[in-house]
C-alpha cells in the first residue's frame, strides 16, 4: 500500500469543544480544486477535513500554501488514479493508522484513521459493488472487516466516522427506490450490512437529528439528474451511540457543486 504523512506543523492534541468536520467524496481532487473545492474550504474552516476518491497520490497535489495551517495524511490506491482517502486536520493525532488491520483490505486507500485524546476520527471510501453487482462479495468481506475494525476501536473511545458508503440505508435514502431495490447503492445485503454496523453500537448522524427529512448527496451525471435533484444520501457520518447526545448539526451542503457528491459537515461538542 502507498500511503504519504505530509506532516508540516506540529501542536497539542486538544480540540475545541465546538468542532467542525467536512466529509466530501471529490471524485478526483486535482479537478474538483478547480472546480471551486479550495475557496469553499477556505469559507468553511473546518477543523477537520475528510476527502474520499482522491483519485492521485500526494506527489501530485501541492496544497501546502492552498490549506496552511493543516496536516496532511494521504492515503492511496496502489492502482494510479483510483480511489485513495485524505485527511487535512489543524489538530495533530496521537497516532495515525492507513487501514482497517484486515488482510487483503489494505491497497486501495479506502482508510485512514487519526486517534485523539478521547475520540478517532475514521474516513472510510466503502467499495462500489458495480453494475449488476459483480463486486459485492468482495465489498461484503470489506464491510465485514471494517465492521471489526470499528467496534475495536470503540470499545477503547468513541469513534467518529465519516465518508462515501455507497449504500442508501432506507428507501428514504433515495428518490427511486423500487426500482433501484436490486442496484448498486441499494441491494439487501448492503443496506442489511449498514443496519449491522449501527447495531453494533453506532448512530448515523443525520437520521438521528432528522428522521423524515429528504435530503441526497449524490446524483448521477447521466439524465440531469442533479437538476432534476433524482439522488441518493450515500454520504454519512456515523458516530457511536454514546457521543450522540453531543452532535449538534449535519448540513448537506446541496448546493457545492464541483464534484458528483456534495460535501456533509458535521458540527459536535467532543
Amino acid at each position: 500500500m502507498i500511503v504519504h504523512d505530509r506532516t508540516r506543523l506540529t501542536g497539542c492534541s486538544s480540540l475545541f469543544e465546538d468542532m467542525k468536520i467536512i466529509s466530501w467524496n471529490v471524485n478526483g481532487i486535482r479537478a474538483c480544486m478547480g472546480k471551486g473545492m479550495l475557496e469553499f474550504f477556505k469559507a468553511e474552516d473546518p477543523d477537520i477535513i475528510c476527502i474520499q476518491e482522491t483519485k492521485a497520490q500526494p506527489e501530485q497535489v501541492d496544497l501546502a500554501d492552498a490549506l496552511p495551517g493543516y496536516l496532511q495524511y494521504w492515503n492511496s490506491a496502489v492502482k494510479k488514479g483510483y480511489s485513495g482517502t485524505a485527511i487535512f486536520t489543524k489538530h495533530k493525532p496521537d497516532s495515525v493508522n492507513f487501514n482497517i488491520n484486515a488482510e487483503g483490505h489494505d491497497t486501495e486507500g479506502r482508510a485512514i484513521t487519526l486517534e485523539y485524546p478521547d475520540f478517532y476520527m475514521v474516513t472510510n471510501y466503502t467499495p462500489n459493488s458495480q453494475n449488476e453487482l459483480a463486486r459485492l462479495p468482495y465489498r461484503l468481506e470489506w464491510e465485514a472487516a471494517n465492521r471489526d475494525y470499528l467496534c475495536r476501536l470503540d470499545s477503547v473511545k468513541p469513534v467518529i466516522m465519516c465518508g462515501d458508503l455507497n449504500v442508501a440505508h432506507n428507501e428514504i435514502d433515495l428518490k427511486n427506490p423500487d426500482t433501484n431495490h436490486h442496484n448498486a447503492g441499494f441491494s439487501d445485503e448492503e443496506r442489511d450490512a449498514f443496519s449491522k454496523l449501527l447495531a453494533c453500537g453506532f448512530t448515523d448522524s443525520y437520521r438521528y437529528l432528522y428522521p423524515d427529512k429528504v435530503e441526497y448527496s449524490w446524483w448521477s451525471y447521466r439524465m440531469r439528474a442533479r437538476e432534476r435533484n433524482v439522488g441518493w444520501r450515500i454520504d454519512y457520518f456515523v458516530v457511536s451511540d454514546r457521543i450522540a447526545p453531543k452532535i449538534k448539526d449535519v448540513v448537506i451542503r446541496n448546493d457545492v457543486f464541483g464534484s458528483d457528491h456534495c460535501p456533509v459537515i458535521l458540527d459536535i461538542d467532543i
